[in-house]
């Protein structure tokens, strides 16, 4: 039985249950910092989530990517294409968020200088990981952004075969999502890319929950990882951003922290289980026939 016949099984199973449907649930920024890579670790061996996505430019890339060996093939590992961080900017491509929205929108990014950023990210992946990643999607969603999203959708074309293509992240929220942060993410590209993307038969996560302004407490977070869980369509992403600690210098590292303790308490799959929910590989729900 290979891995999309366990899913099936798994699905069919719990459906006889109640299970409506399937999603994916990403922890974003392995290797960020120690606390979020080892925390990662931490909820990918409990069952508590099915991707993450690694910033392959951090130094911690090469160490960190062993924390995941134990749970290889039983959730996604992706890329978080990265121009915005503080090692995007070491590596001589970096800009703030603002700066590369800016560029987005008056233009866009020149193709060919992308395509290049987008080829040295794969390969620090496939260097380290020894295979293509599973998925690919943006830190602070650049993946979409003009000419970012047309270098991306040809990188990926030409680079893998049609079987091993990643599937792409779409920052397009749930239609149940009508909050001014989730429409100005997506208003960033996600049709296009979504778009671009189906011409060449690369498959798309339908949407994207788990946006928020990293606020309110754990109490908060709680609420509201049950209203993504109900109002997300099948095969969509959550994404999280969970560490085992806070840590000092990070900007979200008390959200991170409350993040991390709810996934690992009881109440998550208890939440899971109101919700009907499998949490699954999107390697698995979206190109594996």
């Amino acid at each position: 039985m290979n891995k999309h016949q366990q899913l099936k099984a798994l699905g069919s199973g719990v459906a006889r249950r109640g299970v409506v449907k399937h999603l994916i649930l990403c922890a974003d920024d392995f290797a960020v910092n120690e606390s979020v890579s080892r925390g990662i670790a931490a909820l990918a061996r409990a069952g508590r989530i099915s991707a993450t996505s690694a910033m392959v430019l951090s130094p911690r890339w090469a160490r960190d990517a062993a924390l995941l060996q134990k749970v290889r093939g039983h959730i996604d590992v992706g890329l978080h294409l990265d121009w915005t961080s503080s090692f995007a900017h070491a590596a001589g491509h970096g800009m703030s968020l603002a700066g590369a929205m800016l560029k987005a929108v008056l233009g866009g990014f020149n193709q060919a200088a992308a395509r290049a950023v987008i080829e040295r990210q794969l390969d620090a992946f496939e260097e380290v990981w020894q295979c293509p990643p599973d998925h690919i999607d943006g830190h602070q969603h650049v993946q979409q952004f003009a000419g970012i999203r047309d270098a991306l959708v040809a990188v990926v074309e030409q680079r893998y075969a049609i079987k091993n293509r990643a599937y792409f992240r779409l920052s397009t929220g749930a239609a149940a999502d009508k909050t001014f942060k989730t429409k100005i993410i997506a208003s960033m590209g996600a049709p296009a890319l979504a778009g671009l993307a189906n011409t060449v038969g690369i498959a798309c996560a339908p949407a994207l929950a788990g946006i928020y302004d990293f606020s309110g407490g754990a109490k908060h977070y709680a609420q509201l990882m049950e209203h993504w869980l109900q109002d997300s369509p099948e095969g969509g992403v959550i994404m999280c951003h969970p560490a085992a600690r806070a840590m000092a210098g990070d900007k979200i590292g008390a959200a991170r922290a409350w993040e991390h303790a709810y996934l690992a308490s009881d109440a998550f799959p208890q939440a899971l289980r109101r919700a009907g929910v499998v949490l699954s590989c999107g390697a698995q729900l979206h190109f594996e026939a």
